[in-house]
């Protein structure tokens, strides 16, 4: 199969999975310029090979008996050789033990290998977790060898940098939100308020999603994640979360504020910012043109 193939097959399974899920509660891509890259490079408008992966969550309800109270979330990755090679797929839940989700991600990964290898599988592996899933919430793991530390290295072992674009940020409510969680939750990085609003932040794969799910639910008139970044980390340790780290904790930058409401920043001085950071492509990312 070629790598055009395989783009195709992605774009196909994005939009049959875009047309049965279409309630965001259901299925959110969560890097739309990944999936911007993969169109163009499948209609052969670029011979470009995308540079990111197809990120998306898909959330799912058990068929249990208590079904409203339990939910799943999928949080997957199309590795750019998909379908030849399997998709990246973390199931999560707060009803989850860290070793129960380590146990249900574990047998997952076994079905795929099993059943899956070749052919598109997300509508499998959803229904995998749907008929699946719920009874690891009650099992107790016979191996003793799956301590907390453990499962703590397991599952947090990927850096995550989310660069997210709104089309403005000038709430004061919702600009101590950003700030607040992303103290909560241990993550760098910077806002910048104005129009539009430029949100950046760095930490554990997991506190971004879980920031990410709480600002996208306030009111924006348009909001969306520009690009992610993912480093798989050594064991996960303290140090390395650091040593990834290009940012200190996370507060408001503004550059030279004007316009009649002094609500637009000078771009030039948020290039230099980002220069100075090491993420002066970020900048294109954004605004489409280069930066000087």
């Amino acid at each position: 199969m070629t790598n055009r193939e395989e783009a195709e097959m992605q774009m196909s399974e994005l939009d049959l999975l875009s047309s049965m899920f279409p309630s965001e509660e259901e299925f959110t891509v969560t890097d739309q310029l990944a999936v911007a890259e993969l169109k163009h490079y499948a209609e052969n408008e670029s011979a470009e090979v995308p540079s990111s992966k197809v990120q998306f969550i898909l959330n799912v309800k058990p068929e249990v008996s208590n079904a409203s109270l339990v939910e799943f979330s999928m949080v997957c990755a199309l590795p750019f050789k998909y379908p030849t090679v399997l998709p990246e797929i973390t199931v999560r839940s707060s009803l989850l033990s860290r070793a129960q989700q380590i146990h249900l991600n574990s047998d997952l990964k076994t079905y795929l290998m099993q059943n899956c290898s070749g052919e598109p599988c997300m509508l499998s592996a959803r229904e995998w977790v749907k008929d699946h899933a719920a009874a690891y919430i009650d099992k107790e793991l016979s191996s003793s060898s799956v301590t907390p530390s453990n499962a703590v290295q397991s599952e947090d072992t990927t850096f995550t940098r989310l660069w997210i674009y709104s089309h403005h940020i000038y709430n004061k409510q919702k600009r101590k939100n950003i700030i607040d969680w992303a103290k909560e939750l241990s993550l760098s990085g910077f806002c910048m308020p104005g129009k539009p609003g430029v949100v950046c932040v760095e930490g554990l794969q997991s506190s971004c999603e879980e920031f990410w799910s709480r600002v996208r639910r306030l009111t924006w008139k348009r909001i969306l994640i520009r690009h992610r970044e993912d480093v798989s980390l050594e064991g996960g340790g303290d140090a390395e979360i650091q040593k990834q780290r290009k940012f200190p904790p996370l507060e408001e930058k503004c550059f030279d504020a004007h316009g009649a409401r002094g609500n637009h920043m000078d771009l030039g001085q948020l290039y230099r910012f980002l220069e100075e950071k090491g993420c002066a492509d970020i900048f294109q990312m954004y605004f489409g043109v280069e930066g000087h």
